[in-house]
């Protein structure tokens, strides 16, 4: 069963992403000659005007494939012919509409559930928050200058600045409508091995639909700062190749939520399934960003390069910069699904 749900979140993720590019490559006049979830063989599919539309035996990655993408052509309908503005679009539009996938997802998870705004609900004896002199009922708003929106960015700055005896940390909070400061030194936790402020939050809880919507674009933004903020531990090497998880180690952690949340309800395992989504998403879109070649950010790299120059990249020297891109990914992805293997056992 997890396996069927992992592909079903897959494919959700990736037919919006691919749709982007479809769809707007369609809104430019560019002919899309198929459009198809999934890699491999073909097991299914139809032809509908120009595009033929298909599933592929594999459930990981699809693909929008255009006429003149990746080679010069004189058909007036091809990527090749279309301005550089128009092709930027196109490709920016994958990563983009995987963002807007995660924009509807929190809308309606935020509906459900709420939001976990950064209220102290308990402040623990003798910890750096009572030392400091703040209470039951603050809202924390900043640390060191860094923004508080919702009370998951507490924890996530503590992670990403793990933190030292001799820190001081300047705290931003509203008390009674107005706004204060106070500095604290974050105290050593045993349990937990970090630095820890002392608070607790409190519970989510509903607001009305234009908090919705507000909340939405920043559950958006949060889960983009998480993985950019992962992605620079990795280059800092304060995280390892090790803790990164390809497709074996996302459908087990799909695999082990789904099981520990069906025993509490079938609506855990919907809000628990559909963070996992957000995040998935959120990540994707910005993993295609990144300046790599065979990326969407690499593409556009390229289609910056002719804007600036008023020429075009050979498209063959671009297609083999994308190929030796396409190979060092595959690469690392054998590399990282062989670690994921490895840690299931």
């Amino acid at each position: 069963m997890s396996i069927v749900i992992a592909i079903l979140i897959f494919s959700l993720i990736i037919i919006f992403h691919e749709f982007g590019h479809c769809i707007v490559a369609k809104k430019n006049g560019i002919r899309v000659e198929e459009f198809s979830v999934g890699l491999g063989p073909k097991l299914v599919g139809f032809k509908k005007g120009e595009t033929f539309y298909c599933i592929k035996l594999l459930p990981f990655g699809g693909a929008c494939v255009m006429t003149g993408e990746d080679e010069a052509s004189d058909d007036p309908k091809s990527f090749s012919q279309k301005s550089v503005w128009a092709r930027m679009a196109v490709v920016f539009a994958g990563p983009f509409f995987n963002f807007i996938l995660a924009f509807l997802l929190s809308i309606v998870l935020i509906s459900m559930i709420g939001v976990d705004e950064p209220y102290i609900s308990e402040v623990v004896d003798g910890s750096a928050a009572m030392e400091a002199g703040l209470k039951q009922g603050d809202k924390i708003t900043g640390i060191d200058g860094t923004h508080i929106g919702v009370y998951r960015d507490i924890s996530n700055y503590l992670t990403l600045h793990p933190g030292k005896a001799d820190d001081v940390l300047t705290i931003t909070y509203i008390r009674d409508g107005e706004k204060n400061t106070c500095r604290l030194s974050p105290k050593y936790d045993e349990e937990s091995g970090r630095y820890l402020l002392g608070v607790v939050g409190s519970e989510r809880k509903k607001v009305n639909p234009l908090k919705i919507i507000g909340y939405s674009f920043y559950e958006v933004k949060y889960w983009i700062a998480v993985t950019i903020d992962s992605l620079k531990l990795m280059v800092t090497g304060n995280v390892s190749l090790n803790d990164v998880s390809g497709p074996v180690g996302i459908v087990n952690t799909i695999g082990q939520t789904y099981t520990q949340s069906l025993e509490v309800s079938i609506f855990a395992v919907v809000v628990n399934l559909m963070n996992i989504s957000i995040l998935l998403t959120a990540n994707l879109g910005v993993m295609n960003l990144l300046p790599i070649p065979a990326l969407d950010g690499g593409r556009l790299i390229f289609l910056i390069i002719e804007a600036i120059r008023g020429k075009r990249v050979n498209p063959e020297k671009e297609a083999m910069v994308h190929f030796a891109g396409l190979m060092i990914l595959l690469g690392l992805m054998v590399v990282i699904m062989a670690n994921d293997i490895r840690n299931l056992f």
